[in-house]
């Protein structure tokens, strides 16, 4: 318990100091009180949302998938995610989903949510047919407001499998983990032999500079993350450094990818069949 509380603290600590830096605005006291990593983890079986694109998913074994990270949505602006439906469009349906890698939106505001929601579903229409996968961040918890994520999505931990390919969804937006879903992780893991594995969280395992404060609380978690991975998955994508850091631990690509939200950024992925894979950073010009 006291490790736990002394874990809170420091997030909070990081995650308003990250943000005093960057100048936006923080109510500390509103994100101690959507702090509480277990109570989220709690709906994981809450699918609002995610049961329109959980069944019925063939990708086949060579495909492309679309990961951007932090539109931070703020009084329903989508803020240029309209782009990504010419670019799902002009695939030819190579595009098989989308993955947010976090801070979807600014302030976690229920409108917010639900343009998220909008611009996902729209996606997922004809002559798309393109599921967009939400990750949350830090942002997503800010002011208690996490209640809306609850509400209108469900699940911040989660697992979606096609025939070919698994993906997980982690939930990192209080600055780490928790040993309960690494241990989830780690039991879903043997599940997936023969499989494609690619992870999704918005804290980042690595970062460049080892005073970075946008960066996981727990210093043990890395170490623990990167030997479950090992020989088991592709790849991991985050976002929340708002900048490009690409390294590479057991043969896994960790990959950080800048804010859409100013740069417009996006990282287009290309499975291939019989193993590997391949990336590109793609850049929108400004709505």
């Amino acid at each position: 318990m006291v490790k736990l509380l002394f874990r809170i603290c420091l997030s909070i600590f990081l995650i308003g100091g990250a943000c005093s830096l960057s100048g936006c605005t923080v109510d500390l006291l509103g994100l101690f009180g959507s702090n509480d990593l277990n109570k989220r983890l709690k709906e994981k079986d809450n699918f609002t949302y995610l049961s329109r694109y959980t069944s019925a998913l063939d990708w086949g074994d060579e495909y492309s998938f679309i990961v951007l990270a932090d539109t931070h949505i703020q009084d329903g602006n989508a803020l240029g995610l309209e782009g990504l439906k010419n670019v799902v469009e002009n695939s030819l349906g190579e595009i098989k989903f989308v993955v947010i890698a976090g801070d979807i939106t600014q302030y976690a505001k229920e409108k917010d949510v639900q343009t998220f929601i909008d611009f996902a579903d729209s996606l997922s229409l004809d002559p798309f047919g393109v599921p967009c996968y939400p990750v949350i961040g830090n942002h997503d918890i800010y002011f208690g407001n996490w209640s809306a994520w609850k509400k209108l999505i469900g699940s911040t931990r989660y697992r979606i499998d096609a025939d070919e390919t698994s993906l997980f969804i982690l939930d990192s937006a209080t600055g780490f983990f928790g040993k309960d879903q690494i241990d989830w992780l780690e039991r879903e893991l043997k599940t997936t032999a023969g499989k494609r594995v690619f992870i999704f969280t918005h804290t980042n395992i690595f970062v460049d500079n080892p005073l970075e404060i946008q960066q996981l609380t727990d210093t043990a978690e890395p170490a623990r993350v990167t030997s479950l991975l090992r020989g088991r998955c592709d790849a991991m994508f985050t976002g929340h450094l708002h900048e490009r850091v690409i390294k590479e631990a057991g043969n896994v690509k960790y990959i950080s990818i800048e804010d859409f939200h100013k740069q417009r950024i996006y990282c287009l992925v290309t499975v291939k069949a019989g193993g590997g894979m391949s990336y590109s950073f793609k850049k929108l010009p400004s709505p």
